[in-house]
């Protein structure tokens, strides 16, 4: 089982993890009612653009849509695995444990996943602070992410 003296550290990260995940959601979803109230409409008498995506973000670049929409599964995820974390920091045992630790690297996975489409972002560089903002969220994440997965495992 976990060393016992890696509780604070886990809940400590824990915490942090929670609150930057809240802030990814809340960006997030700001960047999505955006998109959905300024996107393209499509009708019978429209035609559409000629560099038509389904994933449009009328702020940003190309990235934009795929980084805000793996961003915000990240951050449902991630959010979902503080909870389980909270019940593992709890109780500490063995038995919280593989809950914990399977749901925490689910969002460590979707987190890095993100963070590959807000490398791609940052490459092609058209973009405002609130997506800014987002993208250092996120790779901040994905390193704290994988500390809280190796503190639960007591081998930080």
């Amino acid at each position: 089982m976990a060393n016992p003296q890696m509780k604070p550290v886990a809940t400590l990260l824990l915490l942090l993890n929670f609150c930057m995940y809240v802030i990814v959601l809340g960006i997030g979803g700001w960047a999505m009612n955006r998109a959905i109230d300024h996107g393209f409409i499509i009708g019978p008498d429209f035609n559409l653009p000629a560099h038509f995506s389904p994933i449009y973000f009328p702020m940003g670049n190309a990235a934009t849509g795929f980084f805000v929409t793996f961003a915000l599964l990240a951050g449902v995820v991630g959010a979902a695995s503080a909870i389980a974390g909270l019940n593992h920091v709890r109780s500490w045992n063995a038995n919280s444990l593989p809950t914990a630790a399977s749901v925490a690297g689910v969002a460590w996975t979707l987190t890095l996943l993100a963070m590959g489409f807000a490398c791609k972002e940052i490459e092609l560089e058209i973009r405002n602070a609130r997506l800014r903002t987002m993208e250092a969220f996120l790779i901040i994440l994905t390193a704290t992410q994988l500390f809280y997965i190796a503190a639960i495992h007591g081998s930080v």
